[in-house]
């Protein structure tokens, strides 16, 4: 049963994450800024040393390997950045939807972050698609977030903060994300193997700093009661929503998939790195763009839902994808 639930994304990590929830609602006075603790800032410390780690990852080789195939990654690039926002605006201007809502920030938000990295190249292995262009689409992809993600936001945040200064969160971005990512892929050749070695250590280092942020966000939203105007159902209905929303993009990452003409295996790319949505790079990037932490918590929380799905969902297409080679 364990691993039948660890094969569709209900693992440890999942649970954990449910957990930091819960344990910030009952004491959320240890995860706030003036806690004696100090957790925000050591959550900060964190996400740069996440991000050089994953540059000691990044093989040189890999990346070139995968960099010829320019319509496929022309095509994860335009859904992730463009197809995403695109139809979350849709949305906010066909239907009824309070726009001004944290809810409804946080669900932009999601559709305008970058891709994941791990679960999307684990995916693409598992369900026989091309390898080396998910590597490349997935690292390139969390470089050109630094930059996408805050000018998509900026139209949004400037509306709610005059003082929303977009240039000054990509130098803070690239000084927290790219920065580290650029020394560490510059020291792959000396310490590249250390960090293959030891990636389940690693791994595990970058689960406990997003925990950190997460509990730390939303010890923030819970001490300053910006819950208290979401009930339940509202957070059932939004899980529903975010399903539907996954599986939208899906479909039609097939569809255009199909139409060009690509390959099994590069469709099977399209579809899984195209789809997904990075939660690393959300509760990082959140950090910088809501210098507000009382409304980070709420603002994370249609990304953490789609987090889940995506993986849910997503396992069990790549498991039929992969037994039906």
């Amino acid at each position: 049963m364990i691993q039948l639930l660890a094969k569709v994304g209900i693992n440890g990590f999942f649970f954990c994450l449910i957990g930091m929830i819960v344990l910030a609602y009952f004491y959320p006075s240890l995860g706030t800024e003036q806690s004696i603790l100090h957790l925000p800032q050591v959550a900060e410390y964190g996400v740069s040393l996440i991000f050089f780690f994953y540059g000691l990852k990044l093989n040189p080789e890999k990346l070139k390997a995968g960099l010829s195939n320019w319509r496929l990654h022309l095509v994860i690039q335009l859904t992730t950045f463009v197809l995403f926002p695109l139809i979350v605006l849709a949305i906010g201007s066909l239907f009824p939807v309070d726009t001004s809502s944290l809810l409804w920030l946080g669900v932009f938000y999601l559709a305008a972050l970058p891709s994941t990295v791990s679960s999307s190249v684990v995916m693409v292995a598992i369900a026989g698609g091309n390898l080396p262009a998910a590597i490349f689409n997935a690292s390139i992809s969390s470089i050109i977030g630094v930059f996408i993600t805050p000018i998509w936001m900026s139209g949004l945040l400037e509306q709610q903060d005059a003082n929303f200064d977009v240039s000054h969160v990509i130098v803070r971005l690239s000084l927290e994300v790219l920065l580290p990512v650029v020394l560490g892929y510059f020291l792959h050749q000396k310490l590249g193997k250390w960090a293959e070695r030891y990636n389940s250590t690693l791994r595990m280092f970058d689960q406990g700093v997003i925990l950190l942020i997460v509990y730390t966000s939303f010890c923030e939203s819970f001490a300053g009661n910006m819950f208290s105007g979401h009930s339940a159902a509202e957070i059932i209905q939004l899980g529903f929503w975010m399903l539907l929303f996954f599986l939208a993009v899906f479909g039609i990452m097939n569809l255009v998939s199909r139409w060009l003409h690509f390959t099994r295996p590069d469709c099977i790319t399209v579809l899984f790195c195209g789809s997904k949505k990075s939660l690393v790079q959300g509760a990082v990037m959140g950090k910088v763009l809501f210098p507000n932490p009382v409304m980070l918590g709420v603002v994370l929380l249609p990304l953490m839902i789609y987090h889940a799905l995506q993986l849910m969902v997503g396992s069990m297409i790549a498991q039929k994808m992969g037994r039906e080679r």
